[in-house]
């Protein structure tokens, strides 16, 4: 309505103040209505028809849209969208500004209102403060609601986001650094809040640089690892500072490849593959066997010892 109110005024036949067009005869000529000789006097052509100044004002002038009065020859008429005012009654409807040399807006209901007035009263109200954003001044616009720019704040800090990202929680605010450390997974090593990739064991969130070896530091993300009493090492770590030693073969007992399964006896363990008998190399897992010194024997062997 605004643009269209805008083009009507300068459009010079709609607006511009005009008179109607009077003259002087000098030869015997009536009043279309009265049919009174004009002869020496002003008139109006109305319609290809003359009319005296007082006819016309009787019976022909326009009605004034704010005075509701005529609009006499001697006045000057502005017009926009089959409505007349007098110049001086074409004024806003809110502060009264005359608006016979400015531009306006007009209304759904009728009223005409210069562009501050009628930006205050249909324009966009701010989401923050509910005051009218003015046309032209800062403001942010997000999914068709605007907001002035220093009331478009997070919800958490309060601070204008002005040029800064953002993130949206429901019908909520937050500037990146808020978002992050209200609703982002935290690491379970440093408690820190994950913003991006991130490696997830046990059901547990850790940044991928927090993932390492307990020992040696070492990244283990894509690498193979295990853990031991709530802490993570790398293979060869876990080989050299935990894990225990094979009574047979003297090496870790790692759980890694060949020989998983261990046997425990007496505070001593073995790699499954290593509990053999010391004289015949039986294999003696799930068996009967025999204990002498440092070694261990099958029950037929023993007797021969």
């Amino acid at each position: 309505m605004w643009v269209e109110c805008i083009v009507a005024y300068i459009q010079p036949v709609n607006i511009s103040p005009r008179s109607y067009l009077t003259s002087t005869m000098t030869d015997r000529f009536d009043c279309y209505y009265c049919r009174d000789n004009l002869h020496g006097k002003k008139y109006v052509k109305k319609d290809d028809k003359h009319v005296c100044t007082k006819c016309f004002d009787k019976l022909c002038a326009n009605t004034c849209a704010e005075c509701r009065r005529p609009i006499g020859a001697d006045s000057k008429e502005l017009h926009h969208k089959n409505r007349y005012w007098h110049e001086d009654c074409f004024r806003c409807a809110k502060c009264y500004k005359s608006l016979a040399s400015e531009p306006f807006s007009a209304r759904d209901d009728g009223k005409i209102m210069c562009g501050k007035c009628s930006s205050r009263e249909d324009g966009n109200r701010c989401q923050g403060c509910y005051k009218v954003v003015m046309p032209g001044s800062q403001n942010v616009e997000y999914k068709n609601k605007v907001w002035h720019e220093e009331c478009f704040t997070c919800i958490e800090c309060k601070q204008p986001i002005r040029t800064q990202s953002f993130l949206a929680k429901g019908e909520d605010i937050y500037c990146s650094p808020c978002h992050e450390k209200k609703f982002a997974k935290k690491c379970f090593h440093c408690k820190q809040p994950i913003t991006s990739g991130g490696i997830s064991y046990q059901d547990q969130p850790w940044h991928s640089e927090c993932f390492v070896c307990k020992t040696c530091h070492k990244s283990l993300a894509g690498t193979r690892f295990t853990s031991h009493e709530d802490n993570i090492y790398c293979v060869d770590c876990y080989k050299t500072d935990v894990a225990k030693k094979c009574h047979g073969c003297k090496n870790p007992i790692t759980g890694f490849g060949h020989g998983t399964n261990v046997v425990n006896y007496e505070g001593l363990s073995w790699h499954e593959y290593c509990f053999n008998c010391k004289k015949c190399s039986l294999s003696l897992a799930n068996k009967r066997f025999v204990i002498n010194g440092e070694h261990i024997y099958c029950p037929d062997c023993a007797k021969k010892l």
